[in-house]
């Protein structure tokens, strides 16, 4: 099959890293397979896997955007020279991009959902979610099917994979290494890794780690990631006396770069779609604990491969911190059963597959 995969931009993010990671496991099966996108700091990414380029002014975030018709007749021409049989979307801009170029040229497209949407007005006039919508967890399906009507049998439900053969366990040397490196002090390290937004829920973690500390003084929190609450989250943990132990970097280009510092991962969301970097800590062997809710219930079976709370719940995301702290023995065994887990349920082989049976399926209802 020739594919085109499209998205805004290919900058760090749960999307980005989805599209990479399926992209090169799509190519690793034979098929060639063409990128389209703005750009972005991922770029050297996806050329080193060997996947084609295509540059389109797409970087916008609003779907009735000049960008569109611009990106659209400049797609046409590749569509037709390299007879692309099939294109993948990945946000709200680029499904309305292949529904336009489906009008002319008659490609089937499969659009993924990464997440949950507002019910706006133009989504609802124009669904344009494909011949076949892939959602990323059960709570993505039940969301698309409550609030958009999108037909249960037009979704398929892929989970997110994870190379689990490149994910780190760390050891005490060279976490203790990396911990120096990143300025951290040599005390047990939450991490969280997650754009710096409300729905995330780093604020009640920052609220929690008061907690945390008054129980173990050395414990430190790192925060990973951008966003607009930055300014907000700084301001937070100085006003509860933390800022000498809560941490805060940069996106990263890998989450290797920084999980095999942490002693502990915690993903509070209110909503989440799946959690990308929640998958990624398991495969790498960290004890975890998320909130109930969305796919995160898909990740975590509570106190199997780590532990649940339930959202905006700051005493209760304490309580769980020092359980998990205070026990190694049962951190450890939870850790362990993470890790299996993940291999054995979102492997990028198994994301790769399931999607390839998706795009056979649409090719095959054309013909």
């Amino acid at each position: 099959m020739n594919i085109l995969y499209l998205t805004n931009h290919l900058n760090i993010g749960g999307i980005t890293s989805y599209v990479l990671t399926l992209a090169a496991g799509i190519k690793k099966r034979g098929h060639n397979v063409y990128i389209a996108s703005s750009g972005g700091q991922l770029l050297c990414r996806f050329m080193a896997q060997g996947l084609v380029y295509i540059p389109i002014p797409i970087k916008t975030k609003s779907e009735i955007s000049y960008k569109l018709l611009i990106s659209k007749f400049k797609l046409l021409k590749y569509i037709k020279e390299r007879n692309i049989e099939i294109i993948h979307a990945n946000t709200r801009v680029t499904q309305v991009l292949s529904f336009l170029i489906q009008r002319t040229l008659d490609r089937p497209y499969v659009s993924t959902c990464h997440g949950f949407f507002k019910k706006r007005f133009f989504r609802k006039i124009f669904p344009c979610w494909g011949n076949k919508t892939i959602a990323i967890s059960e709570s993505v399906k039940e969301h698309l099917i409550r609030d958009f009507k999108v037909k249960e049998e037009d979704i398929r439900v892929i989970h997110n994979g994870v190379d689990v053969d490149k994910s780190q366990i760390p050891n005490p040397k060279s976490q203790m290494e990396l911990k120096r490196r990143l300025g951290l002090g040599e005390g047990p390290v939450i991490g969280i890794i997650a754009r710096l937004s409300e729905e995330k829920g780093h604020a009640y973690l920052i609220e929690a780690m008061q907690e945390v500390i008054t129980r173990i003084p050395q414990a430190q929190l790192l925060i990973v990631g951008e966003g607009r609450m930055r300014e907000e989250l700084l301001n937070l943990s100085k006003e509860m006396g933390l800022e000498k132990s809560v941490f805060f970097l940069p996106s990263v280009m890998d989450t290797q770069e920084v999980l095999p510092s942490m002693d502990l991962f915690v993903l509070p969301s209110l909503k989440e779609g799946l959690g990308l970097a929640l998958m990624e800590a398991m495969a790498c062997g960290l004890a975890v604990v998320g909130s109930d809710v969305g796919g995160i219930k898909s990740l975590i079976q509570d106190r199997h491969n780590g532990l649940l709370v339930r959202p905006a719940d700051s005493r209760e995301l304490s309580y769980a911190i020092l359980e998990l702290l205070q026990n190694p023995d049962k951190a450890k065994s939870l850790s362990s059963n993470a890790r299996i887990f993940i291999n054995q349920n979102f492997s990028q082989e198994k994301m790769v597959l399931e999607t390839e049976k998706v795009y056979l399926e649409c090719l095959n209802a054309k013909s």
